[in-house]
């Protein structure tokens, strides 16, 4: 069996297990420590901490995020940037949303001279950015998460999946899409949940011993349009199998559980 045919057979194999019991244990220790927060069964009051003047010279800043021009820091959560973002796609405002989605992914994180305000700048200098961000949303309602996610991989100038799907996952709570699951945030962390989890099965049943086949699956970054697809499938089959269970909020979408994954370390044992 080939490479690619050894991760086929691990995603089926996950598919059919979901997720092991001590990955429910340890996401219903999280839910138990969390449940007041996200009392509504969705990660909406996930806040992050922001500066504001970090962000001066950014346009078309989001009137609804605190002013560039004042001092300190600032909190904004999931359930607010999705206002944004709704507010800006009734608008055709695009670079909007995106630098709200940005903004709240990067948090007080990265510097100037990284990941941050300048590799923003770098973005939306990009030809045809306009166009990519519009034809992605367009294609998220009518085609789903998959063909948005396509349209955006490779677009260059430093929007890479790890922030352009934390775009696509704001605007599918505005427009959720026609068919196929809703988008999800999946960034190197999230990659990394996924490849311990992959890995386990591959060892488990022999299909992946050495786990090269999974590594190359579930690398760092840079993931392919079928990965996301797989990655969205299992985490809405491994949501529902959560709900049937008395550790997690019933109904809950998927999101709760990409916020829960992103917190945890399932590699200490439970």
């Amino acid at each position: 069996m080939d490479k690619q045919g050894r991760v086929d057979a691990v995603d089926a194999e996950m598919t059919s297990r979901l997720l092991p019991d001590t990955a429910v244990r340890t996401l219903g220790r999280w839910w138990d420590a969390n449940e007041a927060t996200y009392e509504d069964g969705t990660p909406g009051a996930h806040t992050v901490r922001y500066t504001p003047a970090r962000w001066a010279g950014t346009t078309p800043w989001p009137s609804r995020l605190a002013p560039v021009t004042g001092t300190g820091d600032a909190e904004v959560s999931r359930a607010e940037v999705a206002a944004v973002v709704a507010d800006a796609l009734e608008r055709e405002a695009f670079r909007e949303a995106l630098i709200a989605t940005y903004v709240w992914g990067k948090g007080k994180r990265g510097n100037q001279g990284g990941s941050g305000p300048s590799t923003l700048h770098k973005i939306l200098s990009a030809d045809g950015l306009d166009a990519a961000l519009a034809d992605a949303v367009t294609t998220l309602r009518e085609a789903g998460a998959r063909g948005a996610y396509a349209g955006l991989l490779g677009r260059g100038n430093g929007l890479g999946p790890a922030f352009f799907t934390k775009f696509l996952y704001f605007a599918g709570q505005a427009l959720p899409p026609a068919q196929g699951p809703a988008p999800l945030i999946l960034d190197r962390v999230l990659a990394r949940r996924l490849h311990h989890l992959a890995a386990a099965v591959g060892r488990g049943t022999g299909i992946d011993p050495d786990g090269t086949a999974v590594a190359w699956a579930w690398k760092r970054w840079n993931w392919s349009p079928h990965r996301y697809g797989v990655y969205l499938s299992f985490m809405e089959a491994a949501a529902r199998q959560l709900a049937d269970t008395e550790a997690w909020p019933s109904p809950a979408r998927p999101d709760l559980l990409e916020r829960a994954l992103f917190a945890v370390d399932l590699e200490t044992p439970a």
